[in-house]
């Protein structure tokens, strides 16, 4: 089969590959039928997730159709149209039974479990597709076909004609948007809400936290086309690059800041100061491997007593981070991998009821072939291009941007 695989840092390239078969009995094979290329993929791209190999396939967000299954699988059958989740969750450990499925105890196998254990400190997080061989090492879905482990978990069926470019991210980005806003505790028609960060994550965070009633959301970012998006679905946005972040935020609460800030950027944050300068320079020179910047902003401008809720990811130690201005302040933090399970249903309900249509989001579509050059397209924003969804079975030179 094709896929795209990590070849080394700066280069994902398209490769033949072999074709996914069953391990367990509880897997399923799934043929993907479409796939997209994640802000967090960039992380891999750029070489600030460790325990990457030459020839890991990568893509953690992708739908396709069953077309096999273990003899232990009772909840899916060949044939069914399925989302599956980025996350891996065997949904009988004990954060499972709670509802804490990222942070699954048994989909992230030893040594896996163990190298990441020195890192994070006592138990490992769960395991990830197309994410490293620090969670699970499992081949991702920017391919052909995959190997779905605990399938009866892990894949949703969408039962209803709904296309796949309106249910492909309940995989990932719709959910992880959402768990940030949720995580706010917003008060309906009281709290304003900022958002850093105006890619896919960014744009879902902002329109769910309308959805939960947020009386004022304002979002942060630099680049028109992303603002612009924001700007659509009725925020307020502000160009950090063209005034001061933490003065425009302040005179738009009335001097008190946001009640909750989301944090939609993660580990490769851009900005400017002194602080920006030397994250860049100490990640450049792998000091460190996270540049905080949209945290910081975060801690500062949010107010008293208010919620910072990350969604961005981060892999390492930081320095420079205000934590007495955060203990000043009270602030709640909220943060992890998005524990997607507990969403798909209810979102995919929001999205049936004609609440929200994800394909909102899509700026390119494209075949794998084109996923090498789109990568750095995205990284780099280029184009315009805000999200890319793959067609694995599509034919080369078929780019096109919405």
């Amino acid at each position: 089969m094709k896929a795209v695989v990590w070849q080394h840092t700066n280069k994902m390239g398209v490769e033949s590959v072999p074709d996914p078969t069953l391990l367990l009995s509880t897997d399923a094979i799934v043929r993907v039928t479409s796939t997209a290329i994640c802000g967090s993929d960039l992380h891999l791209l750029d070489g600030y997730i460790p325990g990457m190999e030459r020839g890991d396939i990568v893509g953690h967000e992708f739908m396709g159709e069953v077309v096999e299954v273990g003899r232990d699988v009772r909840r899916v059958r060949v044939g069914d149209r399925v989302v599956v989740p980025f996350n891996l969750a065997c949904g009988v450990c004990d954060p499972c039974r709670r509802g804490l499925f990222s942070a699954c105890d048994n989909s992230n196998p030893a040594p896996n479990a163990r190298t990441v254990e020195a890192l994070y400190g006592a138990m490992s997080p769960g395991g990830l597709f197309g994410y490293s061989h620090l969670f699970g090492g499992y081949a991702g879905g920017q391919a052909q076909f995959v190997r779905v482990p605990f399938a009866d978990v892990g894949c949703f069926k969408i039962e209803t004609d709904l296309r796949d470019e309106q249910v492909l991210f309940l995989t990932d980005i719709f959910p992880t948007g959402y768990q940030a806003a949720e995580q706010c505790g917003i008060v309906p028609g009281r709290d304003v809400v900022a958002v850093f960060g105006a890619g896919p994550v960014g744009q879902f965070a902002a329109r769910s936290a309308l959805m939960l009633g947020a009386a004022h959301v304002i979002v942060v970012d630099r680049v028109p086309e992303r603002l612009s998006m924001a700007e659509a679905a009725g925020c307020q946005t502000i160009n950090y690059e063209k005034e001061d972040v933490l003065v425009a935020l302040r005179d738009a609460t009335g001097g008190r800041g946001p009640d909750h800030v989301i944090d939609a950027v993660g580990l490769e944050a851009h900005g400017h100061g002194p602080g920006a300068l030397l994250d860049t320079a100490e990640q450049k020179m792998r000091m460190s491997l996270d540049r905080i910047t949209a945290v910081r902003w975060a801690i500062l401008s949010c107010a008293k007593g208010g919620t910072v809720s990350m969604a961005g990811v981060y892999a390492g130690l930081v320095d420079k981070f205000p934590l007495g201005a955060a203990f000043g302040k009270g602030l709640v933090f909220r943060m992890g991998q998005t524990h997607t399970h507990r969403y798909v249903i209810p979102l995919l309900e929001r999205i049936e009821a004609g609440q929200i249509d994800p394909s909102f989001v899509i700026t390119h579509r494209a075949s794998l072939d084109e996923a090498p050059e789109l990568y750095k397209t995205f990284r780099d924003k280029k184009d315009g291009c805000i999200k890319v969804v793959l067609d694995p079975w599509g034919q080369p030179g078929q780019v096109h941007k919405v």
